[in-house]
């Protein structure tokens, strides 16, 4: 009876050491992997790139605009500052007729620094980089964020527009910030309609009433069903037509006289 458990035995040992991992003890499971946090680049200053999905035409034009600004603001005498994207840009040329009848002849001077395709890290590196320095504006009036909408997340676009207020207070320890809301888009139902509404309800609460103050110039866009009021906006639902520019510089019209007036010594 002993001779086949020996046999048995040595066979067991001769297996093992032929073959150990056939008995060795199974793996430890690999450890799941840690997500890196997605950086936001919206608070991120950086130049308008290809890599943001702007063709080269609308880079270069950029750059001949940011330059232009610059030397605007080496020159100084700005009493009133609109910093935004296109539709800030859109002033001088489709808003014309309101520019014109409301600015031209005021007894401040104004100036808008507005470029197309611009986020809120653009406008960053823009202030950082020349626009921000050399002059100090009474009134800054802000709108910017539609075009971070997609690229980044409705609450990353909030953190990049309060980076953008906290740079023009660094900048402009005296002005006053007027913060538009970012502008309705889309039809009813549009996710990025929603996106807006969901942004807009935090840059509310930015607003101290001392320093930074908020319009949203929704309500004076759109009828009461949340849609487009007609002639007010392009066939993109985006840019303001030139009905929009006026209804925007005579809702703050106002405003802007208001806070001229809180930023006298």
């Amino acid at each position: 009876m002993l001779r086949p458990l020996r046999t048995a035995i040595c066979l067991l040992s001769v297996l093992t050491a032929l073959a150990p991992g056939i008995f060795a003890a199974a793996p430890s499971p690999a450890a799941a992997p840690v997500a890196t946090p997605r950086p936001n680049t919206a608070v991120i200053p950086a130049p308008q790139q290809l890599s943001d999905g702007i063709p080269q035409r609308q880079l270069d034009q950029t750059a001949i605009r940011h330059q232009n600004y610059s030397e605007q603001a080496k020159k100084g005498g700005i009493d009133v500052l609109f910093v935004g994207d296109s539709i800030v840009q859109g002033w001088p040329d489709t808003g014309k007729v309101a520019w014109d009848g409301h600015y031209a002849g005021a007894p401040f001077k104004v100036a808008a620094f507005g470029v197309g395709y611009d986020r809120t890290q653009h406008v960053l590196w823009r202030l950082q980089n020349g626009e921000g320095q050399s002059f100090s504006p009474k009134v800054v009036e802000l709108l910017i964020g539609t075009n971070n909408l997609g690229p980044n997340t409705p609450d990353e676009t909030v953190a990049g527009i309060k980076a953008v207020v906290a740079e023009l207070r660094k900048n402009f320890p005296g002005a006053k910030i007027l913060l538009l809301g970012i502008l309705p888009r889309g039809l009813p139902g549009d996710p990025k309609r929603e996106d807006v509404i969901y942004v807009n309800s935090y840059l509310a609460q930015l607003a101290d009433l001392d320093h930074v103050f908020y319009l949203d110039l929704a309500p004076k866009l759109l009828d009461g069903n949340g849609a487009m009021l007609p002639g007010v906006f392009k066939s993109d639902n985006l840019h303001p037509a030139a009905a929009g520019y006026e209804i925007w510089a005579e809702a703050t019209q106002t405003p802007l006289a208001q806070l001229l007036k809180l930023a006298e010594p």
